[in-house]
């Protein structure tokens, strides 16, 4: 086990949108403060077809820079299917990685990974 990368699944028990995006900015807040480096932050793919809401809702506010004082980078877990560049990349960085990665088989919507910067307080 890799304690330096962590799972969390923001669409347990299918919170409203501003509360699934409450429980991540709270989730990213506290496991930055202990030093975690990755996070894989399962929001479902929703029954649409399209993506659901709160995986829309995430990945509007990562490329709104909501959480741009604690997440370096992030990666849609459908632009990181297994033995991709951006999955050999991303392995190389983050190898903690691989055992999450596993399940990104064909690219996986449902998925994002979060790569934590350094914690300014620790450092």
């Amino acid at each position: 086990m890799n304690s330096d990368t962590v799972e969390i699944n923001i669409k347990h028990d299918n919170p409203q949108v501003e509360d699934a995006l409450d429980r991540l900015t709270e989730k990213i807040r506290d496991l930055h403060e202990l030093g975690i480096k990755a996070i894989i932050v399962i929001h479902g793919y929703g029954s649409s077809g399209a993506g659901g809401r709160i995986k829309w809702a995430i990945h509007d506010a990562l490329e709104n820079n909501r959480y741009a004082d604690r997440v370096e980078e992030y990666y849609f877990g459908e632009d990181v299917p297994y033995g991709s560049s951006s999955y050999q990349s991303l392995l190389k960085r983050r190898p903690g990685l691989k055992q999450y990665l596993r399940h990104f088989k064909g690219g996986n919507a449902g998925m994002t990974v979060l790569l934590l910067g350094p914690n300014q307080r620790s450092a």
